[in-house]
């Protein structure tokens, strides 16, 4: 979480600075910064795929609990959100300040819309008393409370992501309506594309591990 803060106290920074022409110094911090992210998911990943080795049957019965419609939907809604970010990149290149503005907007909207549908999916599954060391779920087998304590942990996490990418792109709205992002100074817009890929592939990894390996 603190990385993450200070990624974004790092780019609203260098947002309020003048024009900065060491793109390659910035494009490379950025990736090494997504490399960090990979690195992140890939442990969980990973400390995924054991446990599931280890509890192939109750990480199949946990895993029907899951809503896969909604989990298809918001894999459909982040799809188009990396679509509309890179047409807002695409029309700020072409110097077309609106059209980048009005898919930047659309990118936000599309990102809070996955949100709120993640959250009235957690909040289902809080009401029947499914959450981390809940007395319904302790009762069930470890497999079971080891899915789900991944489930909330990854997703979670990814949310998190999500919200931090839903600041950036307000901050990024209303700096290409000011003008301060150009086509010639589009830089932090292009990394923040770079940084609302990552948080769809991610989600590309998350959908069929937690929705449709059953």
């Amino acid at each position: 979480m603190f990385r993450i803060s200070k990624f974004v106290l790092r780019i609203s920074f260098l947002i309020s600075m003048k024009p900065h022409k060491d793109t390659i110094g910035s494009k490379m911090g950025m990736w090494l910064f997504l490399l960090s992210e990979i690195l992140l998911f890939g442990g969980l990943f990973l400390l995924y795929s054991t446990y599931r080795y280890k509890f192939p049957v109750d990480f199949h019965h946990a895993a029907g609990e899951l809503d896969r419609v909604v989990g298809m939907v918001n894999t459909l809604i982040l799809l188009t959100s990396s679509l509309t970010m890179a047409l807002s990149i695409s029309s700020m290149q072409r110097g077309n300040r609106n059209w980048a503005a009005l898919f930047a907007g659309a990118t936000f909207l599309l990102g809070l819309v996955f949100l709120l549908n993640k959250y009235f999916e957690w909040a289902g599954k809080l009401h029947h008393g499914i959450y981390p060391n809940s007395p319904l779920l302790l009762e069930r087998s470890k497999g079971e409370v080891l899915f789900y304590g991944l489930y909330y942990a990854m997703t979670g996490l990814h949310g998190l992501h999500v919200l931090v990418g839903l600041g950036l792109l307000f901050v990024l709205f209303i700096f290409i309506m000011r003008e301060r992002i150009t086509e010639t100074n589009f830089v932090v817009l292009e990394n923040s594309g770079l940084y609302w890929h990552l948080v769809d592939i991610i989600w590309i990894f998350l959908f069929p591990l937690f929705y449709l390996m059953t």
